[in-house]
Order: structure tokens, then sequence, then C-alpha cells
């Protein structure tokens, strides 16, 4: 990593408030090139607190974007951080409005010269996207990175129709502790403990939304942008890494948008590329998104529109780990998607028919939803997985690079009427070792659209095909290639009741497919820098060195939470129960230049029978505690949930406990059961 400390442009930062119609106002950080001439401005628009929860990254790239000519602009979102209003939920039409007004109003600044680009990660990709589609006159280029056009199969809420117990919850969990967060007394004065209550009062977990909704409906749709892609005219740069859940949404922008796009998709995790997090290898991508805002703000020709419309980087064979420095591979590209550098192969399944009834532990070791970079985060070796799977073997005689969404048919017959079925791709090396490579799941409930229910006749044999995850690797001679099929996959996917009866899988009719890519005669640049751009093509794809703008100086004490494992599974012998516990390790402990203390510690737990779905149960629990000694400020948020079930219902328990000092400011407990409609 180049931390650079100089520029073309002086900057200078300053904090304001961005008035709004109704009068609220939100916190804002500028960063600007000194300069007598406007600029554009780019616009990173987020719940997550810019005056220190996203502070240390927020400095590695707005003050670098400022010093090459861009005013640079970090804003909290109504109801968040030190912003003016109440909290909503994710995305919410006022949120979206709240952003088209943002932009708006920076394009009127004297300071701008009436253009603006819009970026995040996560849920600033996400809403980059939403506003690109109510079509604000001023924003003319959008860089979205880990972010997804379809809000219902495609988040952290449901897949394959299936709810998705791992992360729908957690997460649910995270927003709750973070919604209760108190405004800072450094940036809102004396008003900050009013405005606290205030939002304290208006709080509502989001998972009594997100359970009430388990079909893709309305709610869903709202948002989705893969509802109209021709409503996005401005540029899009798509960005996702192959360890990160929403990467499919890269292809399909590529595929679908009517507009300028370009896809990028590395080996990386839930992070910004140029961050140096595992796995890499990490890009210069600021100097990447330069190119894409100097293309489309500024009117140079950067070439950025010359490079192929998806770079995605091939991963090489490597042994199973729950952690990688960098992965071994290539950078190829393609000149649309689909690529005609991309072929459907099938492998038939062969055999005879096999009872698919897995344990409903299967899916301990699936590695994180979200992986962040951290030390547990990736799936461990497979094969005790694989053993409670039914597996089909193929063969690999010669290398076969695989480059998209594979897809399997299969053909089941299912006893009961409700029921998952989970498909996952591994590569088997001569030593027996498996690597997971990418995976899918089908609620059977949905194998007729997302929109609906559809319960399987007791006893039926159907036919059902779905998409895995996409992915980019390349499975080398000698190696095996292994489905593996599993009726249960906990805790990614919460069990329906009756699935403990499995299913039947008929080989005979059931098949995978492979996207299958076109070879290259030179592999270039395997430690991740360069590659060729097309099959047989002379074009190569390069990068530069990462590099970002000097840090903020945030000091990060160790703990002794810090010694507890980041992942456990603890088996009951006796009374035949599993649990995995998760330190989803987001900060820590903080200290802030001007003086704030900042600390957070966060458990998952997440525990079944191995022989009842009904079992299946989530905890969550939060620590919170924001300190100022110089002004005597003393606050603490902490919250628990947990999900339950029967076979009607979900049972959702919330607690919100929160401080100043030794004084209770908010208490409030949330029980509801909600009716059990598809999960």
């Amino acid at each position: 990593m180049h931390i650079r400390t100089s520029f073309p442009y002086e900057t200078t930062r300053e904090d304001i408030r961005i008035p709004l119609p109704d009068g609220t106002t939100l916190c804002a950080r500028v960063w600007r090139p000194v300069t007598g001439e406007p600029v554009p401005a780019l616009l990173e628009y987020l719940p997550y607190r810019l005056t220190d929860w996203t502070a240390p990254r927020d400095w590695q790239r707005h003050p670098w974007y400022a010093g090459h000519g861009y005013a640079s602009v970090r804003v909290d979102i109504r109801g968040h951080g030190n912003s003016e209003g109440l909290p909503g939920d994710e995305y919410s039409a006022t949120e979206l409005a709240d952003g088209v007004e943002v932009v708006d109003w920076l394009a009127a600044q004297p300071w701008c010269d009436g253009s603006v680009g819009m970026f995040g990660i996560s849920w600033g990709g996400f809403n980059s996207l939403q506003i690109a589609a109510l079509a604000p006159e001023p924003l003319k280029a959008v860089v979205t990175v880990c972010s997804t056009d379809d809000r219902y199969d495609n988040d952290v809420h449901y897949m394959g129709g299936s709810l998705l117990a791992v992360d729908m919850h957690a997460w649910a969990a995270t927003m709750l502790a973070f919604v209760s967060r108190p405004p800072d007394p450094v940036y809102v004065g004396d008003a900050w403990r009013d405005l606290w209550v205030r939002r304290l009062e208006a709080v509502d977990p989001f998972v009594h939304t997100w359970l009430g909704h388990q079909t893709r409906d309305a709610y869903w749709r709202h948002g989705s942008v893969c509802e109209d892609y021709a409503a996005i005219k401005a540029p899009v740069l798509a960005v996702g890494g192959w360890h990160d859940p929403y990467r499919d949404t890269v292809l399909r922008l590529v595929e679908h948008l009517p507009g300028p796009v370009r896809g990028l998709i590395g080996p990386w995790s839930h992070q910004y590329p140029d961050r140096g997090l595992p796995p890499g290898p990490a890009i210069g991508f600021l100097q990447e998104t330069l190119r894409w805002w100097d293309q489309h703000l500024k009117g140079k020709d950067t070439g950025i529109m010359a490079e192929p419309a998806l770079r995605s980087y091939v991963t090489d064979a490597h042994p199973p780990a729950t952690v990688y420095a960098e992965l071994p591979g290539r950078w190829v590209g393609e000149p649309s998607w689909p690529s005609p550098h991309v072929a459907s192969v099938p492998y038939a399944l062969d055999g005879a028919p096999v009872i698919v009834r897995s344990p409903q532990h299967t899916g301990l070791e699936a590695g994180r939803f979200f992986p962040f970079g951290n030390d547990a985060d990736l799936p461990p070796d497979q094969r005790d997985e694989d053993a409670k799977s039914a597996c089909f073997e193929f063969e690999v005689p010669d290398d076969v690079w695989v480059l998209g969404r594979p897809r399997v048919r299969l053909r089941l017959t299912c006893p009961v009427e409700r029921g998952q079925v989970v498909a996952r791709l591994c590569d088997v090396a001569p030593d027996g070792a498996s690597t997971l490579v990418t995976r899918g799941v089908l609620n059977l409930s949905a194998r007729h659209g997302r929109d609906r229910v559809a319960e399987w006749p007791p006893g039926a044999t159907e036919t059902v095909e779905f998409d895995l995850n996409g992915i980019g690797y390349a499975f080398p001679a000698g190696h095996r290639i292994r489905l593996a099929v599993s009726s249960a996959y906990w805790p990614w996917i919460w069990p329906q009741p009756g699935s403990e009866a499995g299913f039947t899988l008929h080989p005979e009719g059931s098949a995978l497919e492979l996207p299958v890519r076109a070879r290259e005669s030179s592999h270039g640049g395997a430690g991740g820098g360069e590659g060729r751009a097309a099959g047989g093509g002379e074009r190569r794809i390069a990068f530069e060195a990462p590099e970002q703008a000097p840090p903020l100086g945030v000091v990060s004490p160790r703990t002794l939470d810090e010694q507890r494992p980041e992942r456990l599974i603890v088996r009951d012998v006796a009374q035949g129960t599993w649990r995995l516990e998760v330190d989803p390790r987001y900060g820590g402990t903080r200290i802030y230049p001007d003086g704030l203390e900042f600390t957070e510690d966060a458990l998952e737990t997440y525990t079944i029978d191995a022989a009842d779905p009904l079992s299946a149960r989530t905890d969550a629990t939060w620590s919170i505690r924001l300190h100022r000694p110089d002004l005597a400020w003393d606050t603490s948020v902490h919250t628990t949930s947990s999900i339950t079930c029967d076979a009607t219902d979900f049972v959702t328990a919330n607690e919100v406990v929160c401080r100043s000092g030794n004084e209770v400011v908010f208490h409030r407990t949330w029980q509801k059961r909600i009716p059990r409609t598809a999960g």
C-alpha cells in the first residue's frame, strides 16, 4: 500500500449541514481541492456515522479524490450519526428522496461545476444505484461496489426464496444497535440528548418488516433496480468480489444496463479493493475510479471505455483455508456479458436414486455469509460437509476454467410439502481436500417463482432448476469437480418444518451445467497484476498498485475480547445439539484524534438440534460505548435479539437499553409472532 502525501491539488476539509425541504439538516463532511474553479462533486451517502464509525475508511479515499480535483462529500442519512430527523427502514422512499435533494444541492454550490458522481460500498452502493434510477439531472456517473440490483434474492434477507438465518437476523440485530447510538455533542451541541431520545422512540426492529415479507412482493421490488434497468441513465462502474455475496449483480448490470457500463470482479471479500484485506491481490482502485470520474464528469478520454465490458479474476486451484493473503490467478476480459468466450457445458449425474436426508447442522462449516477479510471468514475443508450430502464427481482430464453462474437441474421426489435443496460445487484435490468453489439454494416452495408459494405435493416427483452464485475458477487437470447436494444448510438457510424428511434425488434427468470459459495460452500476471483481455487476445489487463491518502490516526488498543475465537462450533453430545458462536469483529475499541473513545462488542450464536428443524434459534448481543472524557460524556447501548420458531410462526424478541452515565435514558422490549408463510 502506497500512502500518498502529495497531490496535484492542496485540499481543505469542512463539516457542514445540508438542508432538506422539510427543514431537516443532514451532517456532511466535504473535502475540496484548493482552486478558483468549480469542480465536480462525488457523494457517498450512508447511515454509518461519518464522524466516527466510517471515519478511518473515509480518510483513505475522500481526501485522495479532493487531491485529484473533486469535491468529495460524505453524508449521513437522516436519523443516523449527527444528522437530524428520524431513522427509517433501509432504502426507504424518504432516504432516496433525500438523496436526490442532496445531489441537487451539491450541484448548486458555487464550488461545484454542476456535475455529481455517487459511489459507495454495500449500503452506499445500493442507494447509488437506486438514486441513479430516479435520474436526478446532475448525477452523471456511479461507482457501485458490493451492491445489489435485487433486494429480495441477492441481499441479506433471502436466498433462492429461502430465509437467510445467518445474516438476516445478524444484520437486523446490528442495525438495531447501530440506529440506537447517540448523536455526538461535539457536532450537535446540547441538543444531543433530545435528538437521541426522539430517535429511540421511533425505532422498530428491522426484523419485523423483513420477516413480514417472505416472498418477492412490492416491498422488495421497491429499490430493486432490476425491475427497470432502463431507468438508470448514468454510466455505471459495477465492482464486486468472488467472496462477496452480491457479486452476481455485477454480471447482471453488465448484461442489462442500457447505458455505459463496465464490470470488475476480483477475488475480494466485502471490501473496497484497495484496502489490502484478504483475500487479495489488492489493486489501485482509487486510480481506476479516477479514470471513471475523469471520463464521465470531466470529459477526458482516459481509456476506461476501451476496457473490456467485464474484467474478472479467474482464481487458480488452492487448498481449503479460512483466510488467504492472496489467491493465485489471472485477469481476463470479456467484450460483453454473456461472453462469447463462455459456453454452457452439461455434466450429467449418474447412479441409482439416492435419499438425501442431511443432519440439520449441515452447513456449520459454510464460512461467513459476509466475509470482511477476517481470519475465520472463509469455508474450511469441505470433506465433513460433503459427507452429509449426496456427492457426484467428474474427472478433470484437462484444465477447466469456469466463469459465470453454474446451474443445476435436479429431479427430486419430496415426501413433504416444504423443504429446501442446497448445491455446492467443490474442487477435490488428489489428496482428497475439498475446496468450496460456489453454492446455491432453492426453497422448494419457490420453484415456480420467488413471488409465490407453491407447496410440493407430498410424494410427487418434479424437476427443479436453479443457479449457483457466480465464480471465476480454474479446475486443474488431475482434480475432480464435486457436486454436493444437501437438504439442510444451517445457519445460512432457516430449515423448513418437516424438512428432516429430506428428498430422493434421481440422477437420471439431473445435471450440472458449468459456464466454461476458453482457456488462454498465457496466464500473464499470475499474481493478479495483469492478464489477457479475452481468449487469445493481445490487450492485457493491468492495474496500478494500491494507493490511499494518509490515515486518520485512530488508535486501536488490544482488548480481552480479542482472545475470543472468531468462529467456534460447540457440540453437546448428550443432547444432540450444535452451537456456532461468531464474533463479527467489526471494530473493537478505537480512540480517535479528537479524544472520542468508541468501543463495540458483538456476539452471534446459532443453535440447532441435529434431528429437529424446529429447534433452530439465533441470538445476537451488542454492546456499544461512546465516551468523551474531556466532556464527561459517557453513553452506552446494549441490545439483545433472538429468533425461534415452531411449525407455524417465527418468534422474535428484541431489547434495547441506552444509558447516559448510570442513568437509563431508554429501555424497550419487543416480542412478536410472525406467521411462516414461505420461510
